[in-house]
């Protein structure tokens, strides 16, 4: 068996069912929280941003032994002058923080990062860091980051659980294939899920021939302009609507008109340099989160008559095991040093994401990207096969 290796976190905030709990809540309780089947990781540290009146990370420090300091720079060095951790978990997701203009939350993430190296640079030690969802809200913060980890040579795994859940089917495109089209659909706030949504369809289509070669165009649209767009065949109808076919919950009616009078549905059309046309359709109105979410996707390829399709399956709520799977492949990167991924990955939804809100701010314009020219080989990780737990009962502090 592997020796446990020590980590620290470094989070906004902790309470129920926060990314901090599903996260790091597996490392305290087991995959499951059965209090068994642990990861090979132990928190020894924390640092936390903000305390709201739910906040969970003081009992549970009682509970597991866990210590809570007030900086990010005695959480690595437990309070010394050396490093003293062998990973660290950057999980900049929850918590009450500002919004720009563009309504992108700003979360510290850019700033726990720049703290989190600078120990690094201090003590003369790097170690891995996972990195929660996108880099940052912004390109040049996100930027920032992936160009700091490569100065220091800090392995550095990034983005979503999406693209390491059940797939219902268990759709893999084929290494090479010549992708036509892709069409992923989601739902939620258009940055916070929107990124998901990013991240789904992104591990399908940068399984293209050539592999990823990064994105040339982003444009948001929103109301008719959505559906007129799809009219105008600058995305699939048929892709659409076999992936809309997997969706297990939705409400009744026209799916036009109900998106068209909900203003936070959009649709992000992305054109790739290598010619490729996708689109992520943020489907509110329609689509909502019952039954396993409404994460679907379908493409088609060289070789095929009809479209291929699947369901990002999430299981909720807990165990929320769909992050068991994120914590599995965090607790390679401590163990080996090494990504199992390609945080470029994430580094390129991160920037298509930032160029829809652009987008979108400035009058659903089109956005060209020269700065995405992200290129990179996708790496074989799998994706859950396994069958989903059942839902647990865990045991809260004061329960």
């Amino acid at each position: 068996m592997p020796k446990k290796k020590k980590v620290a976190a470094v989070i906004t905030e902790y309470r129920k069912w926060s990314h901090a709990d599903v996260i790091v809540g597996k490392l305290l309780e087991g995959y499951s929280h059965q209090g068994k089947d642990f990861p090979d990781l132990e928190l020894v540290s924390v640092y936390v941003d903000q305390f709201p009146e739910n906040d969970l990370s003081r009992p549970l420090a009682k509970r597991h032994g866990f210590r809570i300091f007030a900086s990010i720079f005695e959480a690595l060095t437990l309070g010394g002058e050396k490093l003293a951790v062998d990973g660290v978990l950057i999980i900049g997701e929850h918590g009450k923080y500002p919004k720009n203009a563009k309504g992108q939350i700003l979360y510290p993430r850019r700033r726990f990062f720049a703290e989190v190296v600078r120990t690094f640079v201090k003590c003369g030690k790097v170690v891995p860091v996972f990195h929660d969802k996108h880099l940052a809200a912004e390109w040049k913060d996100a930027k920032w980051i992936y160009d700091q980890a490569r100065k220091h040579f800090v392995p550095l795994m990034a983005g979503s659980s999406l693209p390491l859940t059940w797939r219902r089917p268990p759709l893999q495109i084929p290494n090479n294939a010549a992708i036509k089209g892709a069409v992923q659909i989601g739902y939620g706030p258009l940055e916070g899920y929107g990124f998901h949504a990013l991240e789904a369809m992104q591990c399908m289509v940068e399984r293209r021939r050539g592999g990823e070669t990064g994105v040339k165009a982003v444009q948001c649209l929103q109301g008719k302009a959505m559906w007129q767009a799809l009219d105008d065949r600058r995305w699939a109808k048929e892709l659409l609507e076999t992936a809309m076919t997997r969706v297990p919950a939705h409400a009744r009616g026209d799916y036009r008109q109900l998106t068209t009078k909900d203003d936070s549905a959009a649709v992000f059309l992305t054109e790739y340099r290598d010619g490729l046309q996708a689109a992520v359709a943020m489907l509110n109105g329609w689509a909502y989160e019952g039954d396993g979410g409404a994460f679907c996707f379908a493409a088609n390829w060289e070789g095929r008559d009809k479209p291929a399709s699947t369901h990002f399956y999430l299981q909720q709520p807990d165990p929320f095991a769909h992050f068991a799977y994120l914590v599995r492949a965090i607790e390679h990167l401590v163990q080996t040093n090494h990504a199992p991924y390609p945080v470029e990955r994430t580094l390129l939804t991160t920037g298509i994401l930032d160029a829809a809100m652009t987008s979108a701010h400035l009058g659903h314009r089109r956005i060209e990207t020269p700065h995405l020219d992200i290129r990179y080989s996708p790496a074989k990780w799998p994706f859950a096969t396994d069958p989903v737990p059942k839902p647990t009962q865990r045991q809260w502090p004061g329960n």
